[in-house]
């Protein structure tokens, strides 16, 4: 009988990990809750659902580049260091890149031309001589 519950036990702790883990999961935000998960919360927040912040999945420099965009084009404003450096280490750890995305993002060289301001033009430039 005990090692029936033990089988039990182990096989549900490999099937769902999630079982046994804590809800580490903000109930208003859905963000992981971590260190800087507020920071992201109180900025992503302001102009868009926090489902978008969950759903997009990079690595730290491509969350810069994310934020750059949203600096040059969707007048998000500047960030102190540490402000910035808090979020990027959040980002990065909580939403890594995964291997199960639907798609390889669009690479630069295959999105429209855009005729708007010259810190959009700086931004795309920049991007574009990315390896």
């Amino acid at each position: 009988m005990i090692e029936r519950l033990l089988a039990v036990i182990i096989f549900v702790s490999l099937c769902c990990p999630s079982a046994f883990a804590e809800d580490n999961i903000d109930p208003n935000t859905g963000l992981n809750i971590d260190t800087g998960w507020e920071l992201v919360s109180a900025h992503c927040g302001v102009c868009h659902s926090h489902k978008l912040v969950i759903s997009q999945r990079a690595d730290r420099q491509t969350w810069l580049d994310i934020i750059r965009w949203m600096q040059a084009t969707q007048n998000l404003w500047q960030f102190d260091p540490a402000t910035e450096s808090t979020m990027l280490d959040y980002l990065a750890k909580n939403y890594p890149p995964q291997s199960s995305r639907r798609r390889a993002p669009i690479p630069p060289s295959l999105m429209p031309e855009l005729k708007q301001s010259s810190a959009v033009a700086d931004y795309l430039l920049s991007t574009q001589n990315k390896p």
